[in-house]
């Protein structure tokens, strides 16, 4: 019997782990589908503060899951989610930024009583050691103690291609400033990354569940084991079926199960195990423990779209190793019903690990807040099989503008006279399927993207009619700002994500029939069951989601902590009566 059961071993489920097993009396288990990842068993390509193969590695995915981006759910595409202990830590682009004070004031407004920005930032600065504001100056924004290290790539070590941007940036009213997780206002802004004294990935496997933390007797950590289902009796959670290495189905008990799997798996999860609309679990035989609607819903994401340009030599960095999201701009759209900074574009000095990637440099865009909504459905009750998932991108109008106004903030910016030097072909680019098969490590693609990568270089005045032929399929820059139907087609068929998918177990209030859990992560119509992750998010931040993911489990771990140490006392008194 464990006091505390965690089902996902993500960055949530890490954090939770590290923190509720501080209390020596209390039984933690965190159950992990993927395998374990340690200081000592991390491989080379998630040690690298490089993401580029770590997220291409299937080893470290859920293999067969796949999403839906736009309208049309009969198209569908490999959607890359870590399955491996750390989740999203282990293989995402190590950006520790925060969003916007007013998303979390969004979130309280939503429902999410106490989720307000004042609650939050305490939270924000306790998670992190942000070495370039340290000292009592700093205190009110920044923490120094956290098990997350902050910093930001030195000037010396950023490309000639993003230093270049920069200054066009800057030319445009668009001033580099220090401190991304500083002012919210518009700007240019070295990137925070969260890495080692060394310079190295640290995922929540590692930075939370050190190995002094991984010896406490009261911790168990369970990897390789796929969550079948939460167990209730009379409307209470008492723990969970999972499914070990071997497909043996294993039963555990708990006091309090936590779900952690994230905004994906979570909702699937809670549907499994009766918690979901009434009618989808019928027609699937579960019987019904909770008629919970918006278990699924609310499915938000980051829609994104790219300029890219061809690097000439002197525009190349001179440290492949390092990170290539080297640098932020943030900017409004300034279209009617969007809030301020609510674009966003990733400057990168390379747009991929291997060989092209390296001579192609990027501004990839994304919609900071966007507004279209989509949903997670069970295809069946296996837990085997991967759910439907459905982002319904650019369903709201604002934006598919948004996102072609971005391709023509690109477009403008990288074909500026002074990136001559820097760059030559400026192209639309997108993460599709065909560029993520490309990009795949194996003999065939490298030897394609070898051949490809020669003749650029040797190309000379052709470099466009190569660019356009072979990478873009024909589709020009100029085509597509002068003309607004290609311009709109060419964005609803390429629009990918961002991998923040979020808000498929929102909080909100007790009489929101679409709420999934209060403002503590609690399961509504149930006991003994809460969610921890991405999903409670009431609304997107505008941020890359795994800083305020880690800030969640440490507020929601505190909030348990509180409750725990509360009812001790309560007994305590009852005994002394």
């Amino acid at each position: 019997m464990f006091d505390y059961l965690i089902l996902g071993g993500g960055s949530a489920g890490c954090v939770l782990a590290a923190r509720l097993s501080q209390d020596p009396l209390k039984q933690v288990c965190l159950i992990e589908a993927g395998r374990d990842i340690s200081a000592q068993r991390m491989p080379d390509a998630i040690r690298s503060r490089y993401p580029g193969r770590a997220y291409l590695d299937v080893n470290n995915l859920w293999q067969r899951l796949t999403a839906s981006m736009g309208q049309s759910a009969k198209v569908t595409r490999r959607y890359e989610q870590a399955r491996i202990l750390g989740g999203g830590s282990a293989i995402n682009a190590l950006m520790t930024n925060r969003g916007a004070p007013a998303d979390y004031d969004e979130w309280q407004a939503l429902g999410a009583e106490g989720w307000n920005w004042q609650s939050c930032l305490p939270y924000f600065r306790a998670l992190e050691n942000d070495v370039d504001f340290p000292g009592p100056e700093h205190a009110r924004l920044h923490g120094n103690a956290g098990p997350v290290r902050v910093r930001r790539t030195p000037a010396q070590r950023l490309s000639p291609f993003v230093t270049a941007v920069m200054k066009v940036l800057g030319a445009s009213g668009l001033a580099t400033k220090p401190d991304q997780n500083g002012p919210w206002e518009e700007g240019v802004y070295v990137g925070a990354l969260g890495v080692s004294e060394r310079g190295e990935r640290m995922p929540t496997s590692v930075s939370y569940l050190t190995d002094a933390v991984r010896r406490r007797p009261n911790l168990t950590v369970l990897t390789d084991c796929l969550v079948d289902r939460v167990v209730f009796e009379a409307g209470r959670a008492v723990g969970a079926v999972f499914m070990d290495l071997d497909g043996a189905a294993q039963a555990v008990q708990a006091r309090q199960v936590i779900v952690c799997a994230g905004a994906i798996h979570s909702p699937a999860l809670l549907l499994r195990s009766g918690i979901g609309p009434a009618a989808d679990l019928a027609a699937l035989g579960i019987d019904p423990v909770a008629d919970r609607p918006g278990v699924g819903g609310n499915l938000m994401e980051h829609p994104s779209i790219a300029v890219s340009a061809l690097l000439t030599r002197k525009g190349r960095t001179a440290f492949p190793d390092e990170h290539h999201e080297q640098s932020i701009v943030r900017f409004s759209s300034g279209l009617a019903g969007t809030v301020p900074c609510d674009m966003h574009g990733a400057i990168l000095s390379r747009s991929g690990w291997h060989s092209l990637g390296y001579r192609l440099g990027s501004i990839f865009f994304w919609v900071n807040k966007s507004y279209s909504r989509g949903r997670v459905q069970l295809a069946s009750r296996d837990p085997r099989d991967e759910p439907r998932v459905q982002f319904n991108m650019l369903s709201d109008p604002r934006d598919l503008a948004r996102l072609k106004l971005a391709l023509r903030f690109g477009a403008q910016t990288l074909s500026a006279p002074a990136l001559a030097d820097q760059r030559s072909v400026v192209f639309p680019s997108s993460y599709s399927p065909r560029v993520a098969k490309v990009a795949m490590p194996g003999l065939f693609n490298a030897l394609q993207r070898g051949a490809l990568s020669l003749l650029l270089d040797i190309a000379g005045p052709l470099r466009g009619w190569l660019v356009h032929g072979l990478v873009t399929q024909g589709v020009t820059l100029r085509r597509l700002l002068a003309d607004d139907q290609a311009l709109t087609a060419f964005v609803q068929r390429n629009v990918g994500g961002t991998w923040h998918p979020s808000g498929t177990c929102r909080m909100g209030r007790a009489d929101d029939p679409l709420a999934v859990t209060l403002s503590d992560g609690t399961v509504i119509g149930v006991q003994g069951l809460r969610v921890c992750d991405a999903s409670l998010m009431p609304s997107i931040p505008c941020a890359n989601t795994n800083i305020p993911t880690l800030m969640m489990a440490e507020r929601i771990a505190d909030m348990i902590q509180t409750e725990a140490g509360r009812m001790q006392l309560q007994g305590e008194a009852a005994q002394a009566l």
